[in-house]
C-alpha cells in the first residue's frame, strides 16, 4: 500500500487552507470582531508598505516585461482550488491570470528571475505572506467571496489601470477604484467583489501581511503562517512553477 499517496489525497481532500478559519474567533478578540475596519491607513497601521509605492516605476517596468506572456501565466484557480468559481466559472470566457512571487516562503525561482527588483522589494517588508501580480482581462470580473481567515491584511498597488470605465473593487459596500501608483490596505475576510466593464486590461502587486495585532494574537498568526505553507503554499507554489517560458 503506498501509504505517501494516501497523504496526499487525504491532505489535499481533507486539509485545505479554509481550515485556518476555526481560528477567527479567537482573531475576533482582538481586531473587533464585526466591528473590525474594512479599509486601514497604510502610514499608520504598516508604513513599511510604503517602499512599494516608492518604487512602483521600478515594478511597473518588471510587470511590463512579463505581461505579454499573461496567456503563459496560470489562471488563479490552476493554482488555487479553492477559487475555482471566481475565476474559472464566472465570466469563463475571460481569464484572471497571477505571477506569483512569494508564498509563505516558497519562492517560484523562474517568477523571480523575471522580476528580481521586485522581489528584492517584497523581501524588506516585515510578516510577508504573499506577494504576486494578479491581472484581470478586460471585462472580467469577480463575484463575491471571503477569504477564510482574519490574521492578514491585503494590499494592493495600482500597476496598471484604465483610464476609461476603470474596474473597482466593493468590499461590503464600500468602493474604492483603482490607479495607477495608488494604494490601498484593506481586509479581503469581508465580503467583496470586482465590477470590471473596462475595455483594458487591469494589473495590480498583491502584497499580503500579518494583522498587526497584540501579542498572543500575533504569535497565533505567526503560527498560521508557518501552516499555511504546508497547507497552501507548498502546492500552490508547485503549480505554479509549471506556468514557464523561454526566455531570449
Amino acid at each position: 500500500m503506498n501509504f505517501k499517496k494516501i497523504y496526499y489525497q487525504a491532505k489535499d481532500k481533507l486539509i485545505t487552507y479554509k481550515i485556518v478559519s476555526v481560528l477567527n474567533p479567537v482573531f475576533n478578540l482582538f481586531i473587533g470582531g464585526d466591528k473590525r475596519p474594512i479599509f486601514f491607513d497604510i502610514d499608520q497601521v504598516y508604513p513599511a508598505l510604503r517602499l512599494l509605492e516608492q518604487h512602483y516605476a521600478e515594478i511597473r517596468a518588471e510587470l511590463d516585461q512579463v505581461l505579454p506572456m499573461q496567456h503563459r501565466m496560470p489562471r488563479y484557480h490552476d493554482i488555487d482550488d479553492d477559487l475555482l468559481y471566481a475565476s474559472g466559472r464566472y465570466n469563463r470566457d475571460k481569464h484572471w491570470n497571477v505571477f506569483m512571487l512569494y508564498c509563505y516562503g516558497e519562492k517560484p525561482k523562474f517568477n523571480r528571475e523575471q522580476c528580481p527588483r521586485t522581489c528584492e522589494l517584497l523581501a524588506a517588508i516585515p510578516y510577508l505572506c504573499q506577494g504576486f501580480f494578479s491581472i484581470l482581462d478586460p471585462g472580467k470580473s469577480i463575484p463575491r467571496h471571503t477569504s477564510p481567515s482574519r490574521y492578514y491584511l491585503r494590499y494592493h498597488l495600482g500597476m496598471k489601470v484604465p483610464e476609461q470605465n476603470p474596474p473597482f473593487i466593493l468590499l461590503t459596500d464600500k468602493k474604492y477604484t483603482w490607479k495607477e501608483g495608488e494604494a490601498v490596505l484593506f481586509d479581503d475576510s469581508w465580503d467583496h467583489e470586482i465590477i470590471n466593464h473596462a475595455s483594458q486590461l487591469r494589473a495590480v502587486l498583491i502584497v499580503d501581511v500579518l494583522r498587526p495585532m497584540a501579542w498572543p494574537a500575533h504569535l497565533l498568526g505567526r503560527l498560521v503562517m508557518l501552516l499555511a505553507r504546508w497547507i497552501y503554499a507548498v502546492e500552490t507554489h508547485r503549480r505554479a512553477s509549471n506556468f514557464v517560458w523561454k526566455v531570449d
